[in-house]
């Protein structure tokens, strides 16, 4: 293990829209392995290319550039362009060949600004359409089928454009009933249950069970929630600290040999019971390959040196999975503002098409009131 290359197991938030002189430093010493970006990041087209090549050029490592670009109410990008349908929306009109076309735009424009991840997509079942638990509007589906075909077009469109794709939130959030950004919820599901709803998707698309000829494709990443699961977990535990359900569940059972991240580590659930010092040691024991750190970012050199205090074999279990995972990374498209306006053309007709024209002229998530997911 090198100890220069702890920094690969680290997903950090980037404070503002431009890297200042302290920041720049911060990142060149860590060498984080994978950026994610919000809409504090985002003032225009050109200004977000430029954020993003100056993140590739102090890396020495090709890093991992995300973001949450779903559609709806979670575009980051929607500060600098026409907002996308959201998945609700999409699931709504019931249109396979439209979900494709989401899935190419989004693809085609992840990639002219030089992303190589979106966090997406969802693959929680929505159980109740109004629940207050962050997933308002960003689910495919209400069922393990609808959910399965809705999202499967979705990330083979992506996949075709060259952006790697994760799949949230294993094991599955959307029975919350409460908002992880806050506090952590209890997910009272039996495994019965689990196994008959939000496992049977995941199952898809880990592509183990995926029925032959079919077109689900897998994801290339996870994204494990801050769920407590008493079915797994007998004492209070996220499922993003759980060994039982991200190395026993999801990788030896399941079959999963992809990326694996924690959702965000400064959100509530996390915040409001565990030290810095714990959450990275048990994020890393229980089997997540990268820690994200999305607000508290000068606290990522304190994590290096955590890290440095870990098991050997943990490490070097993770770091191996983060360099297999850049190993299928897509260069960036050469950018133009002209390509951009040609993209974000092709996103307001998909509105039009998915909404009509009114109600894409007169509805739009920036007039509901925002909530931390929307706000990050």
């Amino acid at each position: 293990m090198k100890s220069d290359s702890l920094g690969q197991l680290i997903m950090t938030g980037v404070p503002g829209q431009e890297l200042d002189t302290r920041t720049a430093q911060l990142f060149r010493r860590v060498q984080p392995g994978a950026f994610i970006l919000f809409g504090r990041n985002i003032e225009s087209a050109a200004q977000l290319r430029k954020l993003i090549d100056d993140l590739r050029d102090l890396s020495e490592i090709e890093p991992i550039i995300t973001i949450d670009q779903e559609g709806g109410r979670v575009s980051r990008l929607r500060l600098i362009g026409n907002e996308a349908p959201g998945a609700q929306q999409l699931r709504d009109k019931d249109d396979l060949d439209l979900i494709r076309r989401h899935g190419d735009i989004t693809g085609r424009l992840l990639r002219l600004f030089g992303f190589n991840l979106d966090l997406c997509p969802v693959l929680d079942i929505s159980f109740d359409d109004d629940a207050d638990n962050s997933l308002r509007g960003r689910c495919y589906g209400k069922t393990v089928e609808q959910v399965v075909r809705n999202a499967s077009a979705f990330n083979e469109a992506m996949r075709g454009q060259g952006i790697a794709r994760c799949g949230k939130h294993f094991p599955g959030y959307s029975a919350a009933s409460s908002d992880a950004h806050y506090q952590l919820p209890r997910i009272d599901r039996t495994r019965e249950q689990l196994e008959q709803n939000e496992l049977a998707v995941f199952r898809q698309f880990i592509g183990k069970d995926a029925p032959p000829g079919r077109p689900y494709d897998v994801v290339d990443s996870m994204m494990i929630c801050h769920g407590w699961y008493p079915c797994f977990e007998p004492e209070k535990t996220p499922a993003t600290l759980s060994r039982r359900i991200i190395t026993d569940l999801l990788r030896n059972e399941l079959g999963f040999d992809g990326l694996i991240m924690t959702d965000d580590l400064d959100m509530g659930a996390i915040l409001t019971g565990y030290r810095l010092e714990d959450t990275i040691r048990l994020a890393i024991s229980a089997g997540n390959d990268l820690v994200m750190i999305c607000h508290r970012v000068p606290e990522i050199e304190t994590v290096h040196q955590i890290l440095r205090t870990l098991p050997a074999d943990r490490i070097d279990r993770a770091l191996k999975s983060v360099a297999r995972f850049k190993k299928k990374l897509t260069p960036p498209d050469e950018f133009s503002e002209a390509a951009f306006r040609q993209i974000n053309d092709e996103i307001w007709d998909l509105r039009v098409a998915v909404l009509g024209e009114e109600r894409a002229r007169h509805t739009s998530s920036q007039s509901v009131q925002r909530s931390p997911v929307e706000m990050y």
